[in-house]
């Protein structure tokens, strides 16, 4: 974000402090994904229920949406032996837009479309999360939301810093002109109309992808970038941890000061 972003941004916050912040008309929910094997963490430990400054990581991503004005409510995609957890966290965390938790996939794919098909009728847009994506905040949750409010699917994303290279067989192919390349964060916020077209045809297709940009992709439909921190890393292996108990550390000691 350069600095007359962080100007606008910080404007609009002032704006926003002195005359409330304005209604949204559209019912979104926040779908986690946190139904993942953890196999690159190493021994059989479960990424979402590591603690981080004593909270599980999935309390830290729930906690995020639930302070984000433009989530609704909130579903979670679990593992089987995880789904009791998250009413326990709901009650001792305070996070009054749970709504359920639903059995995760074999995939994210899958998962994704479990709890999509959960969703109450009421919702217009689903934003999609990583649930060890820990570090995403409320005020990042409601940009992409308000992009996809505007042109009906919009994705958190970071600009690529370094020179990327294309390979074939493990030699250099092609450089990319990276001025146009940006790394995919999520959440990835979508129309609910948009994003279920996006699964029939997939499916139809017999499509399997990584994030769900690529479904909607698929179906020609343009999805709007929105920069955000370098922080939104997610937890994947031990070093992830360091990290991210690093990043919290400083941000607790920026709001004390």
């Amino acid at each position: 974000m350069n600095e007359t972003e962080t100007l606008a941004q910080k404007l609009a916050e002032a704006i926003r402090g002195i005359f409330g912040r304005p209604k949204k008309s559209h019912h979104t929910t926040a779908i986690i994904v946190a139904g993942g094997s953890s196999s690159r963490m190493g021994d059989g430990i479960s990424k979402q229920m590591l603690k981080l400054h004593g909270v599980p990581v999935i309390v830290h991503t729930l906690l995020a949406f639930e302070r984000a004005s433009s989530v609704d409510d909130i579903l979670v995609a679990a593992k089987k032996e995880e789904l009791p957890l998250y009413e326990e966290f709901a009650k001792a965390y305070s996070i009054t837009k749970f709504r359920k938790a639903v059995l995760g996939g074999e995939t994210r794919q899958a998962s994704v479309k479990n709890a999509f098909a959960a969703i109450a009728e009421k919702t217009d847009f689903v934003s999609i999360h990583d649930g060890a994506r820990c570090l995403i905040t409320p005020a990042e949750i409601d940009r992409v939301n308000a992009a996809a409010y505007a042109s009906g699917a919009a994705a958190a994303a970071i600009r690529a810093e370094e020179t990327v290279k294309s390979e074939r067989s493990g030699l250099i192919e092609s450089t990319l002109d990276r001025d146009h390349i940006w790394l995919a964060r999520t959440p990835q916020a979508f129309g609910v109309n948009v994003y279920r077209t996006a699964l029939a045809i997939a499916e139809r297709d017999n499509v399997s992808v990584t994030d769900d940009c690529a479904l909607v992709e698929h179906i020609d439909y343009r999805i709007r970038l929105v920069e955000c921190s370098k922080q939104n890393i997610k937890i994947t292996t031990a070093e992830d941890t360091l990290l991210a108990t690093a990043i919290l550390a400083m941000r607790s000691t920026e709001e004390d000061v």
